[in-house]
């Protein structure tokens, strides 16, 4: 009989089952977004067996070393011998730095002390025991990014940052919600991140030398849909036309004063102090969330007299544009591809993934950088840019992404020496991700009535954005044809607007006002946007001059929601 095992968890086989379902069994948590399929390469694990009490490699797993396996694909056959497997326990780089001078930011926290006492507001909440502090959290679908605060001084004690444990319910945020419809399913969502808060607390604490009770107020920000998941809000309606919150349904129905969201954190069940609150920035509109309003306040658009753009790419891209004193906001649903998913040999930002590239003449690989300086497993979202960028340039395939010497042919191997391959069909769902981005900024831009040259600043927030190659972003098209000295990459800018709103009450309430101002534009309303996708899927830079799509701003308008 074959023994199965992981770390202190065992169970016999008796039957043909993929390592998956031991995991199951087990308990231990696996992520993947294409239902056991083996087509999402999230579920890798370390495989340590006697060799014939496991299936051979499929397909989906050619580009996997030895000792590596696909849960999914990975079937433990009966019989005598053992087998030990181990989730990876990989993380993909993940940005906490910003660029805000923290000196420059206002100290005024709801939270205070005064004669030896500690106020929420004007509210007496406990004694003072010695310090007090705060935590600023980034929640992101992918990564949960934190920083503890010192309210008394205004300092940032420590960060750090874990991955989103929400993963076993899917990469992305429609994933999570169809997880969460069946029964019992959103409380799993929810007591993972909370247990991940948790964890992650109290490493900052003990780092500092404080205990959680010394915490008063955590400020969140995020999408609507993990901002939701973690208050215990259904999420349902968010999946669903028109794709908005319960609250800010509630909202928009006179129920609400706004879409922030304040609780106790006792009984979101987020160790701290028993009074202290956990608060939520007030969303946007649809899937738009705090993130982006706390990204474009810690950017500084709303103060600026210049036009400025916005980009936060990821599954779910965030465009944010300001001209003559309006601001317009979409969100374009890009997916997985430049992620990792939908692409063959695509993978997030771990170790072993391909971060950058550089071709010859000949369309063979000159140079390259791998994460963690070992051989290449994959290609993360930065190498991916770059191979596109680099097969356009070297005339290795055309805009359509039709290989050149021989139409014919469906995929090509990247290097001479493994079996890493770039196809067709990757580059067909990696230019679908990039055509929504394209639409977001495009179409912001015929509303403003601005080109990519009348943008002053093109702020680029988060992960992917700090590290993909400009050049190559603005050749294939993911980003407009902006001189690169106008642009910034702002590195974790909502956290840095989340920080700003633990500090400040001013910058809080000047955040919540903000909102009245911001006029969020649904892109499938409008009338150009097909057209708009099919050019933004050809693999060439966005038109300096928009106007080439001739809508008017009337129309366009017209299709927008506030």
């Amino acid at each position: 009989m074959t023994k199965v095992i992981s770390g202190e968890s065992s169970c016999s086989s008796e039957s043909d089952k993929t390592i998956f379902d031991y995991a199951d069994f087990l308990d231990i948590k696996l992520a993947s977004t294409c239902f056991r399929s083996g087509d999402c390469h999230e579920c890798i694990v370390e495989v340590n067996s006697d060799t014939e009490v496991l299936s051979e490699k499929t397909d989906s797993e050619v580009f996997l070393p030895d000792g590596y396996r696909l849960a999914c694909q990975a079937y433990v056959h009966s019989g005598e011998g053992e087998i030990r497997f181990e989730p990876l326990n990989r993380k993909p780089r993940i940005l906490t730095s910003t660029v805000t001078n923290t000196e420059e930011e206002v100290l005024d926290p709801l939270v205070s002390v005064r004669d030896s006492k500690v106020f929420y507001g004007d509210l007496f909440v406990d004694r003072y025991r010695g310090g007090c502090y705060g935590l600023a959290i980034d929640l992101g679908t992918t990564t949960v990014v934190m920083e503890l605060v010192d309210l008394e001084s205004g300092l940032v004690c420590t960060s750090a940052s874990v991955e989103n444990p929400q993963s076993f319910g899917g990469s992305d945020v429609m994933s999570r919600i169809s997880y969460s419809s069946r029964s019992d399913y959103f409380e799993e969502l929810q007591k993972a991140t909370v247990s991940a808060i948790n964890r992650v607390t109290q490493k900052m604490c003990d780092e500092v030398g404080i205990r959680p009770p010394l915490i008063y107020e955590v400020v969140v920000v995020g999408n609507t849909t993990m901002r939701d998941i973690l208050f215990g809000v259904d999420i349902q309606s968010i999946g669903q036309r028109p794709y908005k919150s319960k609250i800010e349904t509630d909202f928009l129905e006179g129920k609400l004063t706004t879409t922030s969201i304040t609780s106790l954190t006792r009984l979101i069940g987020i160790r701290a102090n028993r009074e202290a609150r956990l608060y939520s920035l007030p969303l946007i509109s649809s899937h738009v969330g705090a993130d982006t309003l706390a990204a474009a306040w810690a950017a500084g658009m709303n103060q600026s007299k210049t036009t400025e753009m916005l980009v936060d790419i990821g599954t779910n891209t965030e465009v944010v544009l300001w001209h003559d004193g309006n601001i317009f906001v979409a969100s374009c649903p890009a997916g997985p591809a430049f992620e990792g998913g939908l692409v063959t040999h695509g993978m997030r930002a771990y170790e072993g993934a391909v971060e950058s590239l550089k071709l010859d003449s000949t369309g063979k690989v000159s140079d390259f950088s791998v994460i963690g300086d070992r051989d290449p497993l994959g290609f993360c979202g930065s190498g991916l840019v770059d191979l596109l960028s680099e097969l356009r340039i070297n005339r290795v395939i055309d805009e359509v992404g039709v290989f050149q010497e021989n139409p014919k042919i469906s995929e090509m191997k990247v290097f001479d020496d493994n079996d890493l391959i770039f196809s067709r069909e990757d580059c067909s769902n990696l230019a679908q991700a990039k055509a929504a981005n394209y639409c977001g900024q495009i179409i912001l831009m015929r509303i403003a009535g601005v080109d990519p040259v009348d943008i002053e600043n093109l702020h680029l927030a988060g992960a992917f954005a700090n590290y993909v190659n400009l050049k190559n972003a603005i050749e294939i098209g993911l980003l407009p044809p902006v001189d690169l000295q106008r642009v910034n990459k702002i590195g974790n800018a909502a956290l840095d607007g989340a920080r700003q709103a633990l500090k400040s009450q001013w910058a809080r309430d000047e955040m919540e006002r903000l909102i009245s101002e911001v006029t969020h534009i649904e892109l499938e309303t409008i009338p150009e946007f097909f057209e708009i996708f099919v050019e933004g899927c050809l693999l060439k830079p966005m038109p300096k001059d928009v106007s080439i799509f001739d809508q008017s701003e009337e129309r366009v308008v017209s299709g927008s929601t506030k």
